[in-house]
This record gives structure tokens, C-alpha cells and sequence, in this order.
């Protein structure tokens, strides 16, 4: 980590799980050494709404739980549109982003009433704007696995696998074995390392 903060943003809608994804995350760099502040916000509602954790990670000394707009190192996306809304908000040039490109519609959307913007034109102007973007099929990816429900984990495991943070792939590992047990922590654990290995490939 070069910065003396990485500020992390990760975004999606509610019922998606990136809370959860926020906390292992944290969890680890706190594992690691690190000094760990996290903020997070919600829209109207809890499932569908806009949510967003931010994640602000120091060598030196802990900081402010929410990072200043146009300040972000990363974004991890779990919904294209919520990525391109946070990146308008928090990213730069120099932002790199993550995003899960399965999209995520609102009921306005699905009744015809508004418009979802074409996602290769989204994923385009992203890509010309951030320093870097990996854009995966996560939710396809955890589906596949037979955990539907495993698109966080999926994501994770893509953070974990760019290395921002200088945290051993084992200690994300061995977080997710005290939160889930049995078949769930097989999945999960499944999940996690095809993310990793979708930006590493």
C-alpha cells in the first residue's frame, strides 16, 4: 500500500450482501496490522436501496469513518449503475474499480417507467475514466457454484486477489471459517477463490 490511507468504497443495493463483504474485508486489515475505519450508508430502503461501506484503511493512525467525495482508491460495485453513481461521487482518475456487471433493476425500470443506461456505453465510460476496471460476472460465477447468494464473496475474493492491501489470501480464509460452517463455509469458500482467480487470470 503506497497511500498512507486506501480509501475503499463498497457499493451495491441492499439484500446483495456488501455489508458482509465490507466486514470481512475490514476484519482482515484489522488481522493484518492495520488501522481500520468504516462508515456506512443506506438509502430509503433497506432491500433495493443504495448502500454503501466505507472502508478507510491507515498504516499510521485510524481515520474518519467516510471518505471525502473524489477520494476513492477503490470501488468494489456490486450493481453497474450504483458502481458509475458512487464513482461520480468518490472516484478520480486514479480510482480503481470492481465491478459486478449483472445489474441489479429498480422497480421503476422493471414497470417501464424509467430507463437502465445500456451497459456496454456504462462499463465504456468507466473504464476511460478510472485508473483500472475489472469487470466481472461475479453473480454469474456464484450461481455456477450452486451458492446464489455468494455474489459478495465473489467480489471479495476479487479484492483480495488485486492485493491493495498487502493481506495474505489465507487470512481472508480463515475469517470466512469463523463465520460459516460446513456445506455454507464450502461454498462460501468456493465463491471467495473464484474471485480471486478472475483477476488473476
Amino acid at each position: 500500500m503506497a497511500a498512507k490511507v486506501l480509501n475503499i468504497i463498497v457499493t451495491g443495493v441492499g439484500g446483495q450482501g456488501n455489508v458482509l463483504a465490507s466486514q470481512v474485508i475490514a476484519t482482515a486489515a484489522v488481522d493484518s496490522g492495520y488501522y481500520v475505519s468504516v462508515g456506512e450508508t443506506f438509502g430509503a430502503s433497506q432491500r433495493g436501496g443504495s448502500v454503501a461501506s466505507h472502508i478507510r484503511v491507515s498504516q499510521i493512525k485510524p481515520c474518519g469513518p467516510l471518505i471525502p467525495r473524489g477520494e476513492a482508491d477503490f470501488i468494489l460495485g456490486f450493481e453497474p449503475l450504483e458502481t458509475l453513481r458512487t464513482f461520480r461521487d468518490f472516484g478520480n482518475s486514479s480510482t480503481q474499480v470492481i465491478m459486478n456487471s449483472r445489474p441489479n433493476y429498480p422497480l421503476g425500470v422493471l414497470l417501464n417507467e424509467d430507463h437502465y443506461p445500456d451497459i456496454a456505453v456504462l462499463t465504456g465510460g468507466l473504464r476511460r475514466k478510472s485508473q483500472r476496471l475489472w469487470d466481472l460476472e461475479a453473480t454469474e460465477l456464484a450461481v455456477g457454484l450452486g451458492l446464489p447468494v455468494g455474489t459478495n464473496m465473489v467480489m471479495t475474493g476479487a479484492f483480495a486477489g488485486v492485493y491493495a492491501l498487502q493481506i495474505q489470501l489465507e487470512t481472508y480464509e480463515t475469517i470466512l471459517k469463523g463465520m460459516f460452517d460446513r456445506e455454507i463455509l464450502t461454498l462460501n469458500l468456493a465463491a471467495f477463490r473464484a474471485g480471486v482467480k478472475a483477476v488473476t487470470i
